[in-house]
């Protein structure tokens, strides 16, 4: 079978590993020169099955009103004159009660179990390196209503199989003794230890160059024109070079099965063939700093729990990342907003850890890494992995903040699907009759 993925971000680029041992010709469209350069290029580097409380909670309205105002709020809302946003926030506070946060959340981490193992399986048929630490991941609580509220989190993972515990703050600090410092600020916390980190712009883009080699071909630097429709299915795409000196003439791909697997974008795109899905760009930052004490700096990824940033080493740098902003399809650094968020990063780790990184904003000498990415967001925060109305298209998109934690799973269960096998996992699979009870439909 010919098939055909929009995105070489983790799903797509995962897809076509999977699509590729399964025997399948594929070729991969991206509007970039290399894999991984927009949502899958800095992010929080956790692979964290046990981090899969769904944004839409109980408490979440009240506390987005609360933030409007904040530019270093974790989450922050920017209205705009948008229809999908306010279609979007509609269908999240739909999902803002308890009954639809454990649903989703038995999903969330069934797709996270599934994901983590397969990712260990690539790792072991390939041997990729990653700056890959296998250290669990650790939360920490600077209240006692955060602890109280993680341990009702923590039994209910507890119920779906997640090793996630609660831990007391001299338990935390033997686990991670790098917060010390900032010792008389912590609760309590939470472990969990068959978690991860690792660099997923570097595993991307090392599966992708296998994928090649392998016999993948990958159209970098090509754009998306057109989706062509014709009798109910899918009858080709149209792309266009955008490189310097190339051919920029259309270019139609024809195939047996389209895979959109283009982040925030896939939105957009199915809407010029119909197809509304509730996914909508969530603006997150990080700051990659250079480490200055490595044996004061912090081995296993960590959760700042009330300013919703995780720290993830990564050689001898470290990654702090965070924060949702719903502001449309703005990506910028250099805006009043985006600056004042990243360099909240880098002053809340010298909070946490004086003198161990570099945090000195440019201006002050120093050179952090700032960077943003979009993450498509679904209400539930469970992604569309699945078949849509128009025969031979597929969609693998809405991983939110987890997908680099799905990414693996997302890419083997639509290889499967894709293949006519049904994944082995208790998952909506988008499409299918199992997809009957998702809240994050598509309107026909």
């Amino acid at each position: 079978m010919k098939v055909i993925i929009l995105g070489a971000g983790i799903i797509g680029t995962s897809t076509a590993w999977h699509l590729l041992q399964l025997g399948h010709d594929v070729t991969v469209v991206d509007r970039q020169p290399d894999a991984a350069l927009e949502t899958s290029f800095a992010n929080a580097a956790q692979i964290s099955v046990s981090y899969c409380e769904p944004w839409a909670n109980k408490h979440a309205p009240l506390k987005a009103l609360k933030w409007m105002f904040d530019k270093e709020a974790p989450l922050l809302l920017r209205p705009h004159a948008d229809p999908q946003q306010w279609r979007w926030l509609t269908q999240f506070l739909a999902e803002c009660n308890d009954r639809s946060f454990a649903r989703n959340v038995q999903q969330i981490v069934a797709l996270g179990a599934y994901s983590h193992s397969a990712l260990k399986a690539v790792v072991a048929q390939t041997g990729i390196e990653f700056n890959r630490l296998e250290r669990g991941i650790a939360h920490f609580f600077t209240s006692d209503e955060a602890v109280q509220d993680a341990q009702m989190a923590v039994d209910l993972m507890r119920q779906y199989g997640v090793n996630r515990r609660m831990v007391s703050t001299e338990e935390f600090l033997k686990i991670e003794p790098a917060f010390k410092p900032y010792a008389a600020q912590i609760k309590g916390g939470t472990f969990t230890e068959s978690d991860e980190s690792g660099d997923a712009r570097v595993f991307t883009q090392k599966l992708a160059q296998l994928c090649a080699q392998g016999g993948v071909q990958f159209l970098y630097n090509h754009r998306v024109e057109r989706l062509n429709v014709a009798g109910g299915a899918i009858d080709s795409v149209t792309v266009r070079a955008t490189a310097a000196g190339a051919d920029s003439s259309p270019r139609t791909l024809q195939g047996d099965a389209v895979i959109v697997a283009c982040g925030s974008y896939t939105a957009p795109l199915l809407r010029t063939v119909g197809l509304n899905v509730a996914i909508y760009p969530g603006k997150g930052y990080s700051a990659t700093l250079p480490i200055l004490k490595p044996e004061a700096a912090p081995f296993v990824s960590c959760i700042d729990d009330g300013n919703k940033l995780a720290m993830s080493r990564l050689g001898n740098q470290l990654r702090v990342a965070g924060t949702i902003e719903l502001n449309g399809f703005d990506s910028s650094l250099d805006s009043p907003l985006a600056k004042a968020r990243c360099h909240m990063l880098a002053r809340r780790i010298e909070e946490l850890m004086p003198g161990v990184c570099d945090t000195r904003l440019p201006e002050q000498g120093g050179n952090p890494q700032f960077w943003t990415g979009l993450r498509p967001a679904t209400p539930t925060n469970i992604p569309f992995i699945g078949r849509t109305k128009i025969g031979k298209l597929w969609i693998n998109a809405g991983h939110g903040t987890l997908g680099w934690t799905h990414g693996a799973g997302s890419g083997k269960a639509m290889a499967e699907l894709v293949s006519g096998r049904m994944p082995d996992m208790r998952f909506g699979f988008y499409g299918f009759e199992s997809d009957s009870k998702r809240r994050a439909a598509v309107a026909a």
